[in-house]
């Protein structure tokens, strides 16, 4: 572990706004000085975001199938293909449930699901169509999905991108990156993108006029390498593209006997908060995630660099949910907290 000696020139670099190096955050990252780089992460936030403000949304996750030919080590959410157990949704299912979601004042839908090699175009063109229609946001599949579909459909990824983007989509979340480094992928999920096909396939994304989020998932046997590579090729791609809104640090949860994963300390996620506001300079936003981790650390979250809670979320199959169910448990959770809740868009504009 680092010395409080030993960051605090970097904490003062981070505060005139001077960019910080990988090997400054792997400083930070291995420091046991947690409270000072929350403290950092903090004012950095105040100074981009006020201190007085805090954000939330209200989106329906629609998980419209589990059947899935990618075998993370993680999930317990798959079914195999060939599995009676699956399912995949209808378009009347996934109408029925955006119209109950608009019914509760949601105004946007996070479609994913699981890499179903034969679902054919026409069932997201026509779900797409079918969601926007009713007046909803369209945030939808994860870089794995849009690039295995591009390819079983002979089209370029952009091609792709554009006839989804005319059909409705809207946004597109950095879901599967869990940690973007090569030791990781074969542990993790080796079937799915490499580090490099994830940047360059959220880059194309971006370019399309998609923007969406990024994330990190720790908490397993990543290194602290890992950990900083991670953060560097965010970064990079954001210098590159422009279209991460925000960045979500999550840990992982138990779900399988195969997938080992290890208590992640609070202050440890607070370091990772308040470390990746200070070291993300080109991303808007950090958010916490209730839903994962809990009311009581998301909270303490909002203090060391984050500025947006990311809920509520009505329904979620993949993860167990500690989150928020109600607007009006939203605002009062914000409220309690020290902030003026404002509820945004899922592409962070004020509402009301």
């Amino acid at each position: 572990m680092e010395t409080t000696t030993d960051i605090t020139p970097i904490l003062e670099q981070a505060s005139t706004g001077s960019r910080l190096t990988p090997d400054q955050l792997r400083r930070l990252l291995s420091s046991d000085d947690w409270t000072s780089i929350a403290a950092a992460g903090h004012r950095e936030r105040v100074r981009r975001h006020g201190s007085q403000v805090a954000t939330w949304t209200a989106f329906r996750v629609i998980n419209y199938t589990n059947h899935c030919d990618i075998d993370c080590s993680f999930c317990s959410f798959k079914d195999e293909i060939e599995s009676q157990r699956g399912y995949t949704l209808t378009m009347e299912q996934i109408e029925a449930k955006t119209l109950e979601a608009k019914e509760l004042g949601c105004d946007a839908i996070f479609f994913q699901g699981g890499v179903h090699p034969h679902l054919p175009l026409s069932y997201y063109t026509d779900a797409f169509r079918m969601i926007s229609g009713h007046g909803m946001h369209v945030r939808a599949l994860s870089p794995v999905e849009v690039f295995r579909l591009a390819g079983k459909e002979g089209l370029s990824v952009p091609e792709l991108l554009g006839i989804l983007k005319e059909a409705g989509l809207g946004s597109v979340p950095g879901a599967g990156a869990e940690i973007l480094t090569e030791r990781m992928r074969q542990i993790l999920s080796p079937k799915k993108l490499s580090w490099r096909d994830w940047c360059e396939t959220m880059g194309h994304c971006h370019r399309a006029g998609l923007p969406g989020s990024c994330n990190i998932v720790f908490g397993s046997s990543e290194t602290l390498d890992d950990l900083v590579d991670h953060l560097t090729y965010l970064r990079d791609q954001q210098d590159l593209t422009g279209g991460f809104l925000s960045f979500v640090p999550w840990v992982f949860q138990a779900q399988t006997k195969n997938f080992p994963i290890r208590h992640v300390k609070s202050w440890e996620y607070l370091r990772m908060v308040g470390a990746a506001r200070l070291f993300l300079d080109n991303i808007p936003h950090i958010e916490v995630s209730i839903m994962v981790l809990g009311r009581e650390l998301a909270e303490l979250g909002l203090y060391s660099g984050a500025d947006d809670i990311s809920s509520i979320v009505i329904e979620e199959n993949v993860l167990a949910s500690r989150g928020l169910k109600t607007m009006r448990a939203a605002e009062r959770y914000l409220t309690e907290a020290g902030f003026t809740p404002r509820r945004r868009t899922l592409g962070y504009q004020l509402m009301g």
